[in-house]
């Protein structure tokens, strides 16, 4: 089990210490982002109490400096218009901190996902609610400047209810910095654009997306560290699709479908994070309604999924989790339950033990981890 040290927040850091950001919905008690001081080595964890004030920060990226922190606002309204927001914060490692720099619209309805390029030029966000993303350039401060880049998607799907106009629910940018990938539960498709790392312009590929089996409503994606290799989680027919990468061409191909859930479950689920292991040899999907995290192996010359085991969370709607940056341990947000389980991941099978250790904040939604001193990678 972790111990929880109620310790001084500013003592001296230590090799293989890390902040644990953790983004909430506001509605229910929270009032914006929380962090923890964690100690890889003495498996410690320090609260650190509420670090931002922010309505709805459901998702969060830090960007590779390790100075600053964005956060997407999940909310229809910014300035009285029709549109959510995103705010940058300055981050101070010491105490964790978050100073807001400024905020801006996302230019769309309901931001869900908030992410960056490889560079740290461009933060790009992803609109549920109006279907859309777009890329804001980066100011020498941190701050965020105006849109740089804006696409908005249309279409349907065969779900009347979940699929009636374009959702955006994830966009990112593939490890060479060529390609960003935006995921459209409302259109059943992965779009591929290419990226002008010069104006953080966004532009159709060619192929421009890959079309996924209708109703299949894709969330999230995850790139395999060798590149070779996507992966998407459909939260509406609760199934992982594999695709092959074809880095040169931005070209993603069909290698397999797989379930997230036993086949003998029959209740209602709803998956919602994906996640590859830094070493590449496992992958992980969280399920809400199982409320359990599906471990696969991965085929490393195939890049094929094998099941593992389904572990259940200790909560309910499990939303997001993070793979601490030791690569030993999984942490994973309970959204409707307010917890944060974490688990040990077993390195030569991939399979989950929990540690024994809740943390618990109102309405976790996403977890992200930065670095405050030097420790080297899985």
């Amino acid at each position: 089990m972790f111990p929880i040290s109620a310790m001084s927040a500013t003592r001296d850091t230590q090799k293989g210490d890390y902040l644990l950001f953790v983004g909430t919905y506001t509605a229910r008690g929270s009032k914006g982002v929380y962090a923890y001081r964690f100690s890889a080595p003495s498996k410690e964890l320090i609260p650190l109490g509420l670090v931002a004030e922010t309505p709805n920060p459901s998702f969060l990226a830090i960007d590779p400096t390790g100075r600053f922190l964005y956060a997407v606002n999940e909310l229809e309204k910014y300035q009285g218009e029709a549109s959510g927001s995103v705010s940058a914060f300055a981050i101070d490692k010491k105490s964790g901190k978050l100073s807001l720099l400024n905020q801006v619209s996302s230019r769309g309805l309901d931001p869900c996902y908030v992410s960056l390029d490889q560079s740290g030029r461009y933060v790009l966000v992803a609109n549920y609610g109006s279907g859309s993303v777009a890329a804001f350039p980066l100011l020498k401060d941190g701050s965020l400047g105006e849109a740089a880049s804006f696409v908005q998607h249309s279409g349907t799907g065969p779900d009347r209810e979940r699929q009636e106009g374009p959702h955006a629910h994830w966009v990112g940018v593939m490890p060479d910095n060529h390609f960003a990938m935006a995921v459209d539960l409302g259109i059943d498709e992965v779009l591929v654009y290419r990226l002008n790392d010069k104006n953080g312009s966004l532009s159709a590929n060619d192929p421009a997306f890959v079309k996924l089996e209708p109703g299949s409503g894709p969330r999230h994606l995850d790139c395999h560290p060798n590149s070779r290799f996507v992966y998407v989680i459909s939260e509406l027919q609760s199934k992982i699709n594999v695709f092959s990468y074809d880095a040169q061409r931005g070209a993603l191909q069909p290698l397999q479908s797989i379930a997230t859930v036993p086949k003998e479950f029959s209740g209602t689920n709803y998956p919602a994070e994906i996640r590859v292991h830094p070493n590449g040899k496992f992958l992980f999907a969280s399920n809400r309604g199982h409320d359990s995290v599906a471990a696969f192996s991965i085929d490393q010359k195939k890049g094929t999924l094998s099941p593992v085991g389904h572990f259940s969370t200790h909560g309910k709607n499990p939303r997001n989790f993070e793979i601490d940056p030791s690569g030993s341990h999984l942490f994973v947000a309970n959204q409707e339950s307010g917890n944060i389980v974490i688990f040990e991941i077993d390195q030569s099978t991939g399979k989950l033990k929990s540690t024994g250790q809740v943390l618990h904040v109102d309405s976790p939604v996403c977890l992200k981890f930065l670095a405050v001193s030097g420790t080297k990678k899985p």
